[in-house]
């Protein structure tokens, strides 16, 4: 049983969609949605510096659609789909409940909410790496921190104001090795972006989307959600609400998944599931000279 997942803001760095425009028919594809969502598309992901694809208006749309090109190119067939963060807007184009148009119209909204919103308070994230979830949680909260994202494998992401990440960096939790400023703009998933929540949701009422034609996990809560509708409502949502990636990994193990691949730019995920998926076979889409490896993959696990 194959999952196919999407990453969440982060995972961009400076040129990483300059290969995948030589592929059949990419160029034009992304320039139809650069044109669609008034971004260059091609511009960010392949000549921007780090600073200017940070930018939360212009990574998660570049992100999205790096995520749709690479799963367009690898032509799979999941039986399970799911994404981190801003990846679930791409996962909800791979299941069929909004189109690619659609999905880059919506995360363009979403960048520039989001953005407005972080703008208001300087604010951040950082990575938790090593300690006993428990024990950070209880520590985050006492520093007014957020656990935005608790992501398994002993990782959690702190969010909050730059005030606040600055005092976790000089006061870990015990047991935690390292506290890793990340690279995005804002306290995501947390108050903060309430503002923005607003936004997203006159966007998703223009909508009108099918159920998932593959099985479909929220990070919200790693469940299997069977509705369109309920995959749109969730998707406002976790605007402003905490990402659960441990319990979608808890729920690729119940559903018997065996292989994982992470669309591009692919690794953050495959990271988290090498280390809290014992046995599940793991491919980042990188480039596309990972495309080959991945079909193989696809021909040994996906419909299992």
């Amino acid at each position: 049983m194959l999952v196919l997942v999407a990453p969440g803001q982060g995972a961009q760095t400076p040129g990483f969609l300059t290969p995948w425009l030589d592929l059949p028919g990419a160029s034009d594809r992304i320039a139809a949605w650069s044109d669609a969502i008034g971004l260059d598309l091609a511009h960010y992901g392949t000549k921007a510096d780090a600073d200017e694809i940070r930018d939360t208006s212009v990574a998660q749309p570049l992100l999205v659609a790096a995520g749709l090109l690479s799963a367009a190119a690898l032509d799979a067939s999941p039986n399970v789909v799911a994404g981190h963060s801003v990846g679930e807007i791409t996962a909800a184009a791979l299941a069929g409940v909004i189109g690619d148009e659609a999905a880059l119209r919506l995360v363009r909204t979403r960048g520039l909410a989001m953005a407005e919103a972080a703008a208001v308070t300087e604010t951040g994230m950082a990575a938790l790496l090593g300690g006993d979830p428990d024990v950070s949680v209880a520590h985050l909260e006492k520093l007014g921190l957020t656990p935005a994202n608790v992501n398994g494998a002993g990782q959690i992401v702190a969010a909050g104001t730059a005030a606040q990440i600055a005092a976790l960096v000089e006061d870990k939790p015990e047991g935690v090795r390292r506290v890793v400023p990340l690279k995005v703009a804002g306290a995501f998933h947390t108050s903060h972006m309430a503002p923005a929540v607003d936004r997203l949701r006159e966007a998703a009422a223009e909508l009108t989307p099918a159920d998932p034609a593959v099985t479909y996990v929220s990070n919200a809560d790693g469940k299997a959600v069977a509705t369109g509708d309920e995959v749109i409502s969730r998707l406002v949502g976790q605007v402003a609400n905490p990402v659960r990636w441990d319990l979608c990994m808890e729920t690729f193990k119940e559903l018997g998944v065996t292989a994982l691949i992470e669309a591009c730019p692919g690794g953050t995920l495959t990271g988290l599931a090498k280390r809290a998926l014992p046995g599940v076979r793991t491919l980042a889409l990188k480039t596309p000279d990972d495309l080959d490896a991945a079909r193989a993959l696809i021909s040994e696990h996906a419909g299992a």
